[in-house]
């Protein structure tokens, strides 16, 4: 198990974009079992209107998206560190292909990830998904691309 401050020693994200809380099961090169508890004091729910219904409150897509992505991230790392390599540049989520939103996660709800490799290569991945609640299938997603990159190749315009 990976505790939180295991994980911001992996990635580099910390508060309030780091969406992973903890690493429940990892099989480098394999597969990953990641967690994300969703608080009423996220970001995403600040200054939301007194008396709004409960719908008002489902944690956005994108931010499942981005914690399904960052739970692939750390397998990726992680599977890199097993093998004694290392993954050079900024890992970049590139593309998802048939995603799926089937429920939603609201405040108070542990959001539980599993990414399956389908291929690791030295600068990209291609993994799949799925989030639950509970038991509660909440998303899946067929396909997800990574790529490494130079930070050079990220760095903005300089002058």
């Amino acid at each position: 198990m990976l505790e939180y401050a295991d994980l911001t020693a992996i990635l580099p994200h910390r508060h309030p974009i780091l969406q992973v809380d903890r690493v429940l099961e990892v099989e480098p090169g394999r597969r990953i079992v990641a967690t994300k508890a969703v608080s009423g004091a996220e970001p995403c729910f600040a200054g939301l209107a007194d008396g709004l219904p409960q719908s008002a409150y489902a944690y956005p897509a994108s931010l499942i998206v981005e914690s399904l992505g960052q739970a692939g991230a750390v397998l990726w790392l992680l599977t890199a560190r097993a093998a004694g390599e290392t993954t050079d540049g900024t890992l970049v989520f590139g593309a998802a292909r048939d995603f799926e939103f089937l429920g939603a996660a609201y405040p108070g709800d542990v959001m539980r990830h599993e990414v399956i490799v389908e291929s690791l290569k030295t600068n990209s991945a291609v993994m799949r998904g799925e989030t639950r609640v509970g038991e509660r299938l909440i998303a899946v997603v067929g396909s997800m691309l990574a790529v490494a990159r130079p930070d050079t190749e990220l760095a903005g315009p300089t002058g």
